[in-house]
């Protein structure tokens, strides 16, 4: 068992509470970036996508693990992204390095407009709304064909730095790996502040947090706008490593698909979004490899996949509700504490009763 004594402010802002954590971070930095030198072509852009869906669940994550807001509309704010990328790149010669702050800001602009008239909506509506705009998103990309090109999307280039060209799956990994690494040290920081103390406590309790002085609108709206600006970002990541988007890439299954990555990884955590997003990434992968081995009556089924995401969701619902980061803590929990470890150490119980109704 580790004890800190704290004796300075930097004790508490520290990115790192032991030193062993930093140089577990630096291993994991040096697989990282070595990873293109073992894998194939294949194996690079799962790792890209898992490092593309990460930055999306890091948003997502924001909005329904430390502000209690669910969204089931986060594929449409993907596709504000991706399009406004492809549209700026594409059609009007601009620069990647300016698209992609462009497509994050838009996104986070519809983001707004989205959490202003869900201020009033908790819980299941407030999902049923943020569907809609899923919905609504997905029929503007199929009829506004003159800027999206319809159902016969739209081909996007890779990006380019000066003479270098990012037309490798290798140095497109790296080009994600790095915005990736940017915006999960500014989301760690960012809920240090007094913004995400206000998000969890908005999270914890309406009531609590209006009543000492945290203004709901704005810190929600807030909210929703920080994780739309991620999903944007993603989107245009998305964009330009898959070379062609369409509108079949930002269905509602997409939808479900972050959601379960967050709950799959660890609802709250910034490092159950990246476990989430591998979890989901592999998810299809071992499906189709799994189909051959299955009965014929449920390997040609269509649906599969959906109805393994539902029974996935259920079961860790059900049995990990903390997902693989809450997994992870708890083994790391064990050998810490051994042989003082208490059984239940980490059962939720419900500390207060909610008065909103």
């Amino acid at each position: 068992m580790r004890f800190i004594k704290r004796t300075t402010y930097m004790h508490d802002i520290q990115l790192f509470r032991y030193r062993s954590t930093l140089v577990w971070y630096l291993l994991l930095g040096v697989v990282v970036l070595a990873a293109p030198l073992s894998m194939g072509a294949y194996g690079m852009s799962l790792l890209t996508l898992v490092g593309i869906y990460a930055i999306v669940a890091l948003g997502l994550n924001l909005l329904t693990g430390f502000t209690g807001q669910i969204s089931l509309g986060h594929a449409a704010l993907f596709a504000v992204g991706a399009y406004t990328s492809a549209i700026l790149t594409g059609t009007h010669g601009v620069s990647f390095w300016l698209a992609l702050p462009a497509a994050g800001i838009l996104a986070a602009i519809v983001g707004i407009f989205i959490g202003l008239p869900a201020l009033r909506l908790k819980g299941l509506y407030l999902a049923i709304a943020t569907m809609g705009l899923g919905f609504i998103v997905e029929e503007i990309i199929v009829h506004w064909s003159s800027m999206t090109g319809g159902v016969n999307g739209l081909a996007v280039s890779r990006p380019v730095l000066g003479a270098f060209e990012f037309s490798s799956d290798d140095s497109f990994y790296y080009l994600v790996v790095s915005i990736l690494f940017i915006m999960t040290v500014i989301m760690k920081n960012l809920l240090r502040t007094p913004t995400g103390r206000a998000f969890v406590a908005i999270r914890d309790s309406d009531v609590a947090a209006s009543s000492m002085g945290i203004n709901l609108a704005a810190y929600k709206t807030i909210a929703f706008c920080i994780s739309a600006f991620y999903a944007g970002i993603a989107g245009s990541l998305f964009a330009h490593f898959m070379y062609f988007i369409g509108p079949e890439n930002f269905t509602f299954l997409i939808s479900i698909s972050f959601l379960v990555m967050i709950v799959v990884g660890g609802v709250g955590s910034v490092h159950g979004a990246v476990f989430g997003a591998i979890f989901i990434t592999l998810l299809p992968e071992f499906i189709s490899f799994t189909r051959g081995y299955l009965p014929e009556v449920i390997g040609k089924q269509v649906g599969l996949q959906e109805a393994t995401y539902g029974l996935v969701l259920i079961l860790f619902l059900r049995f990990e509700p903390m997902g693989l980061y809450g997994r992870w803590l708890k083994i790391k929990f064990y050998f810490e504490h051994f042989p003082f470890y208490k059984k239940d150490t980490f059962k939720r119980e419900r500390k207060f009763y909610r008065t909103e109704h």
